[in-house]
């Protein structure tokens, strides 16, 4: 039973949202963001996402800005809505049938891209020719959809801080674009282009350039980045929501899956270095090597759902049929739920995510 004092704090502590990137399974992750609004006690701080993440923190923000919790779900439902009339945003998408709901409850594998020929005639070519060469005119749908639902002014004058992260092709180095002015001199560097490189796969679109620098998809560098909220939220409660899967039960053995198992490992790996490095901390704060007051002990915490996305593979995450998000949609309201009936008074007091358990000791 919580005292007093822990009730006092579950009540005020604010949450920061760390959001993964993983194209249209970014709609599982509006489902999470969707459940989480609906909670009136749960304040939100910051939030950082890559990808698909970084759209979700984007128009959530631009919702926020202007009609509070119901003006952000507002926002993230229309944005995902439009995702689903336009089949080439996060890359490919196939004429699908319609679904009843029993279809979409058992078989959302059927959502898979690569048994179609179609797709594989598709994919054959990405690996020949670059977007330069398929795609001389630089056309990309994600662009008209982002500027639909993002302004630029409630971007900045939103109350949830944004974070998001792009990979400088160059360099490989992360760079992480904010809407906080006071941060950069009164200059918050947050943009359309700053989300369209978040979400930029080099296999798919040229590199977005931006102060004369070309970038590539955030996945690459951190997915999502964690050390922003370290650095520039006052919050000690983090909660990642994540879409990546950690492990697969199989080895892959034909040139498609392991190309996309890699991917999938690369897409970890930043991800999997902080968390090593925060774990490390908290180590030697519990041992009292480190000041408790000067270092951040963060209070970690994450919605996911290997289970439900265990049917999808990597084909799935260009695929945006409205029916098949709406499925993802639900699984994420349904593991958000989950989450917040037991975990919600651990906010504010504890942590209740294990990282050596959850990441660190797979072997």
């Amino acid at each position: 039973m919580p005292t007093r004092r822990q009730r006092n704090l579950v009540k005020a502590a604010a949450l920061d949202l760390a959001l993964q990137g993983g194209g249209s399974h970014g709609a599982f992750t509006w489902g999470v963001l969707d459940r989480l609004l609906q909670d009136e006690s749960l304040p939100l701080a910051a939030i950082s996402g890559t990808s698909a993440g970084a759209l979700n923190a984007a128009v959530m923000a631009c919702g926020y800005a202007a009609s509070g919790r119901e003006g952000a779900r507002a926002a993230l439902a229309a944005f995902w809505h439009d995702v689903g009339g336009q089949p080439a945003c996060f890359g490919a998408s196939l004429p699908g049938a319609s679904y009843s709901p029993v279809d979409l409850h058992h078989n959302i594998g059927s959502f898979n891209l690569n048994q179609s020929p179609m797709f594989g005639w598709v994919n054959q070519w990405l690996r020949l020719f670059s977007p330069q060469q398929l795609n001389p005119l630089g056309l990309d749908p994600l662009r008209r959809i982002i500027e639909r639902h993002v302004q630029h002014d409630p971007l900045l004058a939103s109350p949830l801080q944004v974070f998001v992260t792009a990979t400088q092709v160059r360099t490989g180095q992360p760079r992480i674009f904010d809407n906080i002015a006071k941060a950069k001199g009164g200059k918050a560097d947050i943009s359309i282009a700053a989300l369209l490189a978040s979400a930029c796969l080099p296999q798919m679109f040229r590199p977005v350039v931006i102060d004369n620098e070309a970038y590539w998809d955030g996945g690459y560098s951190g997915n999502p980045a964690l050390w922003p909220l370290i650095y520039s939220s006052a919050s000690l409660d983090l909660l990642l929501v994540r879409i990546n899967p950690l492990s697969r039960p199989d080895v892959p053995d034909t040139a498609e899956e392991i190309a996309d198992r890699v991917n999938e490992i690369t897409f970890n790996a930043g991800l999997l270095n902080e968390l090593r490095a925060i774990a490390f901390v908290q180590k030697l704060v519990a041992e009292g090597r480190l000041d408790a007051g000067k270092y951040k002990n963060l209070r970690l915490h994450m919605v996911a759902d290997d289970e439900g996305l265990a049917p999808l593979g990597a084909s799935s995450k260009l695929n945006t049929q409205f029916a098949f998000l709406q499925a993802l949609h639900a699984l994420g309201v349904k593991a958000a739920d989950g989450w917040l009936t037991r975990h919600r008074a651990d906010v504010g007091v504890r942590a209740s995510l294990d990282i050596r358990k959850t990441f660190l000791m797979r072997v």
